[in-house]
């Protein structure tokens, strides 16, 4: 079975309906990224699995991402620290097993990688 690690959210649907259909399919690792936020290079670690730019993994209607007077064409550097500083700015939930990431939307979208 997999290793599976979870950046989660549980007041989040989508994360916990993800977190079900993972459950069952090796050794599951939650991670509350709210309350025990990614550094940067965490970050940076997940866009290189995902092959994703920062700006792809960014909740960009948050109230947060306005209040910081961030752009989706901002450099990656400033978007990656907004996330590392302001986790709720990061797309939830993201999956991570078998060296791969994907993130959960829709839930069935991490089944790929495990």
């Amino acid at each position: 079975m997999a290793v599976i690690t979870i950046w989660h959210n549980p007041r989040c649907s989508k994360s916990r309906q993800t977190l079900a259909l993972i459950e069952d399919k090796g050794a599951v690792t939650i991670r509350k990224y709210l309350e025990d936020a990614p550094s940067a290079e965490e970050i940076r670690a997940a866009l290189d699995l995902l092959g994703l730019a920062p700006v792809e993994i960014m909740r960009t209607g948050e109230a947060r991402f306005r209040e910081l007077g961030l752009a989706k064409t901002d450099e990656g550097d400033r978007l990656i620290a907004a996330m590392a500083e302001n986790p709720i700015l990061i797309e939830r939930p993201i999956v991570f097993a078998n060296g791969k990431a994907a993130i959960g939307r829709p839930p069935e979208a991490v089944l790929d990688i495990l």
